[in-house]
């Protein structure tokens, strides 16, 4: 999230339905500056345009998917984090084959950083390759559930670890079924083989998931690779109430706490005096019918001062 203060303030209330909120512990990071630019790629089904103003954003990580390749842990990863591997949100499958790279992945400058994605994560990939002219390559595709009504930034991580030359790798890339990327030729970007790349879109959740494609294009080459991806990132982004979670404001949530917890107070309060004056009356009568209840007997005439001292 962005801090445009000197302060961060965290606040934990309980629910309508629980009267207890806790942490176990904190834990504040700096986030180094290229970890997310301020634009990217909006796609929608008018048109692609430029979304601005993503680093004010506030982001929520739903999946980071280390693609053909093993769990990377906190261990390997500058920032702590955790991929896990796409199996269980890959669909292709036939046609495509995991990869992995040995060699030194070469980062350059303006380029994806280690902080942007570890070496662990691009030294490994998913690949498809076309074997003859009629025979043609199949899309790689991956399907990401996700909480409608929210935009998600789609993070694709490519790196050329398969190819044996530069110009050799040609393909398309989709997100949520708009083509995102037309002819991508990683060795035009990066002019290197194993040198990350990565590319930032924007899209709407939809109706709850979220599916990223890499294909054939038309300059795709016979015998040569017709795609490769090697990680994904889905991040939600935060609505027009800067909210995470649902069509409710921060603001609105701790005024109704508050609001609802100076009821409860004056509630406790009020019954608390009630239970008091119960309390005193049932005493008070007690005692009224404790005084009642004893005996009095009249002293004899002749009693003399003595007796009646004793």
């Amino acid at each position: 999230m962005w801090v445009d203060a000197d302060s961060l303030v965290l606040v934990f209330v309980p629910n309508k339905d629980s009267k207890l909120a806790f942490v176990n512990a904190i834990e504040v990071i700096s986030a180094p500056k290229d970890l997310v630019p301020d634009t990217a790629q909006y796609l929608s089904p008018s048109k692609v345009e430029k979304f601005e103003g993503l680093n004010k954003q506030s982001l929520e990580v739903m999946h980071r998917v280390s693609v053909g390749g093993v769990k990377v842990t906190p261990f390997n990863d500058s920032l702590w984090r955790t991929w896990i591997p796409d199996d269980e949100f890959f669909k292709t499958s036939v046609g495509s084959e995991k990869r992995y790279f040995g060699g030194r992945i070469k980062y350059r400058v303006g380029g994806a950083s280690r902080e942007v994605g570890p070496d662990n994560v691009y030294n490994s990939a998913r690949l498809i390759q076309s074997k003859n002219d009629s025979v043609p390559s199949v899309n790689m595709t991956w399907v990401f559930p996700v909480v409608g009504g929210y935009k998600y930034l789609v993070r694709l991580h490519f790196c050329d670890i398969a190819s044996i030359s530069l110009g050799l790798l040609y393909f398309n890339v989709y997100v949520n079924g708009y083509l995102a990327y037309e002819d991508l030729d990683l060795s035009y970007i990066t002019n290197s083989l194993a040198s990350p790349f990565y590319a930032d879109f924007v899209v709407d959740g939809g109706d709850g998931a979220l599916s990223v494609g890499v294909g054939p294009s038309k300059r795709s080459m016979s015998y040569c690779i017709d795609g490769i991806l090697n990680a994904v990132e889905v991040m939600k982004l935060n609505n027009s109430l800067n909210s995470l979670d649902g069509e409710v404001s921060a603001d609105f949530v701790m005024k109704s706490w508050s609001t609802g917890n100076n009821t409860a107070m004056l509630f406790t309060l009020v019954a608390a005096v009630c239970i008091v004056l119960s309390l005193s009356i049932v005493i008070r009568r007690k005692l009224l019918v404790s005084r009642e209840s004893v005996s009095w007997s009249r002293l004899a005439s002749n009693s003399s001062d003595d007796s009646v001292k004793n």
